[in-house]
């Protein structure tokens, strides 16, 4: 069964993402459906080397979602394009906020 792209989780949620890195545009490039169920696309514009690529990942989510940098923490997939990244914040808010990107 497949996974939603978001959940909520104590004091805050999770989501799934694919991330682009090295792309020529940053951005949110919308919702796709992956193998295992739906995650956010992004691209930025740094390199996968020494963690850039996911701080770049977690600035771009923290500006689209009006919530501080330091409040995103990639927690699963670091090393990989599919990533779990935890958003800590009101789930509610921040559940109507995801469904706004759609």
């Amino acid at each position: 069964m497949a996974l939603p792209a978001w959940r909520r989780v104590e004091g805050g949620v999770e989501l799934r993402v694919k991330a682009q890195p090295k792309a020529r545009r940053a951005g949110l490039l919308g919702w796709m459906e992956g193998a295992d169920g739906p995650r956010l696309k992004l691209a930025v514009h740094e390199a996968p080397e020494d963690g850039r690529a996911n701080r770049a990942v977690c600035a771009l989510l923290a500006a689209a979602l009006h919530v501080p940098p330091s409040a995103i923490a990639v927690v699963q997939g670091a090393a990989a394009r599919e990533k779990t990244c935890r958003i800590a914040g009101d789930p509610a808010r921040l559940a109507e906020q995801l469904e706004s990107l759609a």
